[in-house]
């Protein structure tokens, strides 16, 4: 039996479980800045097979990931034009991690209004925790291969897409560090990593407002193509939802020229939108759902 959600009662339960608005208002003051890192690398380094294998939507026309990628193509378009297939393509490359981990029986939806609606799991195989998510975007749902849960413009490069963190030990949402929430977007096998780790990495603001917590950064990222150094900003909200030990995260950004021209209003208002709550209890087992060849561990 397939698990179902509509959009009316799913997003009910998202807005009752979240009475409270949170908005984000005008970002302090430049604050703390992460070092610079001193090298940058040309080639990421090769990872393990992907955790979570191709969207469901997608998998008949899906293609292995490429020996090379070229991330400012990636950035732009969510597609690769780094050239063919080659060997180490065929046994598997890894692509973008993002911790997430879609359950079993539920599908990502997008209605015509930009609702955006999914299911995840959090926690660990043996004790998982079901939470629903959902925002509003003025971009596309992404569907194919390197998407988990993906917004974007594959003209401009704006998009936003929802990242899990690791354990947080415990911590609430306020004591945890920055370094810690902005690990699993820049490790090596990261969505914004693919030549080597982002740098120039600034944190502009944090803050935490209720049940959620505001990051504010710029970045620069590598072009296979030119080495030259591409300018990002971004804007990250995390909750964790009662009952579960990870942060759930939505993270959109754009291009620094795009975000002084707009972009980082229609940033700023998906980010506004994003709920994360736990998903109402029912008789179903809490299963991974299996999205391609490999097992899935989180």
């Amino acid at each position: 039996m397939k698990l179902s959600l509509s959009f009316s009662v799913a997003v009910l339960i998202v807005l009752a479980s979240n009475s409270d608005a949170y908005t984000v208002g005008k970002p302090r003051a430049s604050q703390v800045v992460v070092d610079r890192r001193g090298v940058l690398s040309v080639s990421a380094a090769a990872v393990a097979a992907g955790l979570l294998g191709i969207p469901s939507e997608a998998q008949a026309a899906a293609a292995a990931v490429q020996d090379s990628l070229d991330v400012q193509s990636f950035l732009k378009t969510g597609m690769d034009a780094g050239g063919n297939m080659g060997v180490s393509s065929q046994a598997g490359k890894s692509r973008p991690q993002t911790g997430v981990v879609l359950r079993d029986g539920s599908d990502v939806q997008q209605d015509k209004q930009g609702n955006v609606l999914s299911e995840i799991l959090t926690g660990t195989k043996a004790n998982p925790m079901a939470v629903v998510a959902s925002f509003q975007s003025p971009w596309k749902l992404e569907t194919g291969p390197y998407f988990d849960v993906e917004c974007r413009d594959s003209k401009t490069g704006e998009g936003a897409f929802m990242a899990v963190t690791a354990d947080v030990g415990g911590k609430r949402l306020s004591d945890l560090s920055t370094d810690f929430l902005l690990d699993r977007l820049f490790r090596p096998e990261a969505r914004f990593s693919f030549y080597g780790p982002p740098t120039d990495v600034k944190v502009k603001s944090s803050r935490t407002e209720g049940n959620y917590r505001y990051v504010e950064l710029g970045f620069s990222t590598l072009s296979q193509s030119t080495n030259a150094e591409i300018p990002r900003k971004a804007l990250l909200v995390a909750t964790i939802p009662e009952g579960t030990n990870n942060a759930v995260m939505l993270v959109g950004s754009s291009n620094a020229s795009r975000w002084k021209n707009g972009a980082d209003k229609r940033v700023r208002e998906t980010i506004e939108s994003f709920r994360a709550v736990p998903a109402p209890k029912t008789g179903m087992k809490l299963r991974a759902k299996q999205r391609g060849p490999e097992p899935i561990e989180f």
